[in-house]
């Protein structure tokens, strides 16, 4: 497909979106922040004599985010789902 805006060409290719629903990048997320977790566990005492607690419990914060983000787009797609189903 080809768009032309002003003096410019846009090709547009036909790939469809792979995760719609979003469920896999907070899945993806939520490890990470995890992992940053356990990562920054060991090092509590030097985070603590720096001032830098913040970081482990950021990534806290990020796991539970995620897992109520998880829940949120899980609930959604099967919405979708019912709905799509209904149609």
């Amino acid at each position: 497909m080809q768009h032309e805006i002003g003096n410019r060409t846009y090709l547009i290719a036909p790939v469809e979106p792979l995760d719609v629903d979003g469920v896999r990048t907070v899945q993806v997320g939520t490890a990470l922040f995890l992992l940053g977790f356990i990562g920054l566990l060991p090092f509590y005492g030097r985070l603590e004599d720096a001032g830098r607690t913040w970081l482990l419990w950021m990534c806290l914060t990020g796991v539970g985010l995620g897992l109520l983000g998880m829940e949120y787009c899980k609930r959604r797609r099967r919405f979708r789902a019912e709905r799509a189903g209904d149609a």
